[in-house]
């Protein structure tokens, strides 16, 4: 059976708002690698919107970094699939949009043949969680106190304590700290 991964950059107090994340060259080769490992990526609509056009738009940019290219290769290349009930299309070729059942379309995902599945994103993730279909958690904690802004599982209410058992970890030279846990 494939593994639900879930990932986010977050900071030390919490916060994954985007715009609060550090992300230097190593943080994305981190999840350049990671993107490599599975074949689908699952998002709602809100984070798929924040990926794409973008990610898709640096492979047309020669400018860019060999880091973000490199990132963007991965990513364009993953398959897609997207919880949303108001996108009416897909900009991305590898997209599929789903508007009900997230329950049973991520348990039939997992069932299929193939890599692992990457989730991304706050809102998804978060109800996945509260299902408790999320297998493996990849936390690249930054070395920042925001303060402020949308805080990791904001509002989930778990219907039981989880254990997770902390699996591999590495530091970056920014003072990032890639954490994995995977559910016992």
């Amino acid at each position: 059976m494939r593994k639900l991964i879930f990932a986010i950059n977050i900071t030390l107090d919490g916060c994954v708002d985007h715009t609060k994340q550090f992300v230097d060259e190593e943080t994305l080769e981190y999840f350049t690698h990671l993107t490599r490992e599975v074949d689908l990526q699952v998002f709602g609509r809100k984070t798929y919107q924040l990926m794409v056009p973008y990610w898709p738009e640096v492979l047309k940019n020669p400018s860019e970094t060999k880091t973000d290219i490199e990132f963007a290769r991965a990513f364009d290349s993953t398959n897609k699939v997207v919880f949303s009930r108001t996108l009416n299309s897909a900009e991305d070729r590898n997209t599929r949009i789903v508007r009900t059942g997230l329950r049973d379309e991520i348990v039939r995902l997992k069932q299929e043949q193939g890599k692992n599945i990457l989730v991304g994103g706050v809102d998804i993730p978060s109800q996945l969680i509260e299902l408790g279909l999320v297998d493996e958690y990849r936390l690249v904690v930054g070395p920042i106190l925001a303060g402020k802004g949308r805080r990791l599982l904001e509002g989930v209410t778990l219907p039981e304590k989880f254990q997770l058992k902390l699996v591999d970890y590495k530091f970056f030279k920014s003072g990032c700290v890639a954490l994995r846990y995977v559910k016992q």
